[in-house]
């Protein structure tokens, strides 16, 4: 067991329908309160980092600097936490300030237009 998986005391209150069920469930399946609640947060956590809308909402709080790179890495992974710090640097980055070219002709010849209409041809 890893320093991480070391137990920790958690205290909370719950209405007492839900201590109730949850007690009669733990009985159910021969199990405590404990493990039936460590398993319930566990699942819970892992089918929301895997929702696009939470990774959207990490992604966005942390280029708005309200999140820590090591809470982001808590959140969503080390892997797409990278990519993030990543894309953030590249958009706090200034845009490099070119001038066009003047001596190429950069469409090469006459501009090619599409046909928008909406029966597609």
């Amino acid at each position: 067991m890893s320093a991480s998986d070391d137990p920790r005391r958690v205290h909370f209150q719950s209405p007492e329908y839900l201590v109730d069920r949850l007690d009669a469930i733990a009985e159910l399946f021969e199990t405590d309160r404990t493990d039936l609640l460590v398993e319930a947060i566990r699942q819970y956590i892992e089918e929301t980092a895997d929702s696009e809308t939470f990774r959207e909402l990490v992604a966005r709080k942390y280029y708005d600097d309200r999140l820590e790179f090591e809470t982001v890495t808590e959140l969503v992974g080390t892997e797409t936490a990278q990519r993030l710090r990543l894309l953030k640097a590249d958009l706090e980055d200034e845009p490099l300030d070119l001038a066009a070219p003047d001596d190429a002709d950069i469409y090469g010849g006459d501009a090619v237009t599409a046909d928008t209409d909406d029966d597609g041809r």
